[in-house]
């Protein structure tokens, strides 16, 4: 019983991290990663390792105080001030919803490029396929098992293509500490930072182990596991995913504006390449879709009982409404890059929340944060505030 245990608690807490690394690794992703790859060249490799560092921190304060108080991020914020909770929540609701409408319209995307399937068409294919998965009675089960599946998937396909581009790997690796330009940095590190560790994402793998009973002190070295794998696999494919797309960027090829990851995979290995980025983009999107809509509305599952017991179809009601928005709104590289710039921008409110709950003995009892990730938090949160509110308005209306 007790190795069946063992493994049962290791398979929810792989589960949780490749659901939190693959609800940041979705659509938004790849086109942010294609996007500014083209801009910045080798210089991106700063950006990533910027936005590893602020992940593996921001994660680690996430899991601890969430799993150590068995509190959802809305009830700690209630409990630091009234009302505070329902604010958080409302912005992380309203930050997933961006984010799912195109992860929706980037699935739909992926079907095209891999079947010719129209776009309206995609999109409402993708929007059953997470609703049914969610409609299972065994839903949360198989969303571990799905995001499993796929992020395994994601990472052979991106894999061969990095390694057909042949990228100047050397050079990289001297712009990840180096870059030639500081300044040009600034608007993508508060967008990947958003993209991997703002908004939903932060949570969605200290909510699924809450979910799951894995809570209180005793469980600290397995939630850090958890944390760091999460961390470890959606940086390993942010990186892949780059070398994949400098390789190409290095020929002189122009991306297009409109597909920048896809143009790169077609270049590089032709019409397979736009096949396996289809797939990839499929699965980036199938996968967020379900981390977005699950993680969401587990914000607001405990302000009444009502909520807690129709968990199912509020999620549901999240993914069919993402999916009836994206039909009107459209242009999804642009929403992407606009939901990781908001979600960037909430991270500073929710790292407060949990770095203030760090000090309440009332919620965490006897358990004492890490001096360094108290101090790091803080340094994070305003130099997150700083990030967006300098280069934030002027970034978005360009792209708007």
């Amino acid at each position: 019983m007790a190795i069946k245990e063992t493994k049962k608690r290791l398979s929810i807490l792989l589960g949780a991290a490749f659901i939190m690394a693959t609800s940041a690794v979705g659509p938004g992703f790849l086109t942010q990663t294609g996007v500014f790859t083209g801009v910045l060249g080798s210089d991106f490799a700063f950006v990533i390792v910027v936005a590893a560092v602020v992940g593996i921190i921001v994660q680690l304060t996430f899991w601890r105080i969430l799993c150590v108080s068995n509190m959802r991020a809305q009830d700690l914020g209630n409990k630091i001030y009234p009302g505070l909770g329902y604010f958080l929540a409302f912005a992380i609701v309203l930050g997933g919803l961006a984010f799912n409408i195109g992860n929706i319209g980037g699935a739909a995307i992926g079907l095209r490029a891999m079947f010719g399937i129209p776009e309206n068409i995609g999109a409402l294919i993708a929007g059953a396929i997470g609703i049914t998965i969610f409609a299972l009675k065994n839903g949360r089960s198989v969303m571990d098992k799905v995001a499993q599946t796929l992020g395994g998937l994601m990472i052979l396909m991106i894999g061969y293509v990095a390694i057909s581009t042949a990228p100047p790997v050397g050079e990289a690796l001297t712009r990840a500490v180096r870059p030639s330009n500081f300044n040009v940095t600034v608007f993508p590190i508060l967008t990947l930072v958003g993209g991997t560790v703002g908004g939903y994402i932060s949570f969605a793998g200290g909510h699924r182990l809450i979910d799951a009973g894995i809570v209180g002190k005793e469980s600290i070295k397995e939630v850090d596991k958890g944390a760091y794998t999460g961390i470890i696999i959606s940086t390993f494919i942010r990186i892949l995913l780059f070398f994949a797309i400098l390789g190409v960027v290095i020929t002189g090829f122009t991306l297009d504006p409109g597909n920048p990851t896809g143009s790169a995979f077609g270049y590089a290995v032709g019409n397979v390449g736009y096949k396996i980025f289809g797939a990839v983009l499929f699965a980036a999107g199938i996968t967020s879709v379900i981390g977005a809509a699950y993680t969401s509305v587990s914000f607001i599952k405990t302000f009444s009982e009502t909520l807690r017991k129709n968990e199912k179809l509020l999620i549901i009601g999240f993914i069919a409404l993402s999916t009836l928005v994206m039909s009107f709104v459209g242009r999804p590289v642009s929403l992407l890059i606009f939901a990781g710039a908001v979600n960037g921008l909430i991270l500073p409110l929710s790292l407060s929340v949990m770095l203030l709950v760090s000090k309440k003995k009332d919620i965490i009892g006897d358990y004492k944060l890490p001096t360094f990730l108290f101090y790091a938090g803080w340094i994070i949160v305003v130099a997150m505030t700083y990030l967006g509110a300098t280069s934030f308005y002027g970034n978005i209306i360009k792209l708007l």
